[in-house]
């Protein structure tokens, strides 16, 4: 099975060149402070450069005003934003609409009771990031590192792809796609070897465990 990947936080022209070897669909740059994967539009506008044709480029956003994400994306040349803060299906539908860009709408799971929400982003998003809610007391909406029950989904479908997020690794992501079905997966701290900094072996090994899966 054919699994596309998103590598996410990447911050290094290595990353880039580590990812593209890896054969991603999708790099992402992190625009939300405090996480420490932020890099500055600067900085990503010198990366995008560095990304192979035929790779998406994705800007994580965390509750953006449109001020900054016009001065956003005038400086860099992404291909879809995606919305990780605390954005209404309203105002998914606005950002569609105002910056002409495809939209993925992360959505935090933790139980059977967390599922509409997806039925309610897929009918405005082009895509939904079905990730884990962060723990009690996080400071930030991703990249915690923390895995959901993947049975809550296992067979599940929406009107628009879907990609499978929250604490994958090379040890688990082989798992994860066999329990649900996912054929999109969305990784950040599973290949890093400290907070912020990826590996560009594990990012190898996460794409093999997926060949192999």
């Amino acid at each position: 099975m054919d699994v596309a990947i998103k590598f996410c936080g990447l911050s290094r022209p290595a990353d880039i060149r580590a990812a593209a070897d890896a054969g991603a669909r999708y790099v992402g740059f992190v625009f939300f402070p405090p996480s420490p994967r932020s890099i500055s539009p600067d900085a990503a506008r010198a990366l995008s450069f560095e990304v192979p044709a035929g790779i998406a480029k994705v800007g994580l956003v965390v509750d953006m005003e449109d001020a900054e994400l016009d001065a956003l994306l005038a400086n860099v040349p992404l291909d879809m934003l995606q919305l990780h803060g605390e954005e209404t299906p309203a105002r998914v539908a606005e950002v569609k609409r105002r910056f002409g860009l495809p939209v993925m709408k992360a959505v935090g799971i933790a139980t059977a009771a967390d599922l509409p929400e997806l039925d309610a982003y897929a009918k405005v998003a082009d895509q939904i990031l079905v990730d884990a809610k962060p723990p009690p007391g996080a400071d930030r909406p991703g990249g915690n590192a923390v895995a959901f029950d993947w049975r809550l989904v296992a067979g599940r479908r929406w009107q628009v792809p879907w990609m499978l997020a929250g604490g994958l690794t090379p040890e688990n992501v082989g798992e994860a796609v066999r329990l649900t079905g996912a054929r999109q997966v969305d990784v950040s701290s599973g290949v890093e070897s400290a907070k912020g900094v990826k590996d560009a072996a594990k990012i190898a090994a996460f794409a093999a465990a997926l060949r192999d899966a």
